[in-house]
């Protein structure tokens, strides 16, 4: 596989247009990852797991900066491999911090969401705009079923379930920008992919700053 061929044609502001900076509001709206995971990252000191996710936001950052700038396979993976291992990290996390679950029964569920994620829309035979968004339709997923599972317990992890709803809200809005972007190029030639990486930065610092409160409400879960 040529890693540098150019990958074009997926978003209304490059269209075929190979040039660096064919896609500056993609590529500068950016930005919000990487305040999003300094102001994290600066936020979760001691706290290991945390800090791991605030990289992981800052290096999301980074990433679709290259894609949506450089526009090869590479960029590409560059782009979305951060995003997937961010999703099931988060999931790890929340299953441990949020849900209870020690570190073992945490690890398993996570391998069970990621194989679910993968495989579950292949059962189905979903149409290849589907297949695309599987990650992040799983990561939508995963909150809701989180936020109910929070939600039934009662107590504080029923408001936390429900802040974990609010985000998965924020979330399901985030991505119908990103999905829609494709669909408006002849009336908003800009797209609208823009939107989704700033609301997807708003997304992602609330996550990890519910594991951040969490944190300091609970004594740590013997592993």
């Amino acid at each position: 596989m040529d890693w540098s061929a150019p990958v074009l044609g997926v978003y209304c502001e490059r269209g075929g247009d190979p040039s660096f900076w064919a896609e500056p509001f993609n590529a500068v709206s950016n930005v919000g990852f990487l305040i999003a995971g300094a102001v994290l990252f600066a936020r979760a000191r001691g706290d290991v797991a945390s800090r791991a996710l605030a990289a992981l936001v800052f290096v999301i950052g980074i990433g679709s900066f290259l894609f949506h700038t450089v526009a090869t396979r590479a960029a590409m993976v560059a782009d979305v491999l951060p995003i997937q291992i961010f999703i099931a990290a988060y999931f790890f996390v929340a299953m441990h911090r949020l849900a209870g679950l020690r570190i073992f029964a945490a690890g398993a569920a996570m391998i069970a969401f990621v194989a679910a994620v993968g495989i579950v829309p292949r059962l189905f035979d979903a149409p290849q705009p589907l297949l695309s968004l599987g990650g992040y339709l799983g990561g939508l997923a995963g909150l809701v079923g989180l936020a109910l599972w929070l939600g039934l317990a009662g107590g504080e992890n029923s408001r936390t379930g429900g802040k974990l709803a609010a985000v998965a809200g924020l979330f399901a809005i985030s991505l119908a920008f990103r999905t829609i972007d494709g669909r408006i190029c002849e009336l908003f030639p800009i797209g609208c992919h823009f939107v989704w990486h700033l609301l997807n930065a708003v997304v992602l610092y609330l996550l990890v700053s519910l594991l951040l409160r969490q944190r300091r409400q609970m004594d740590p879960i013997p592993a």
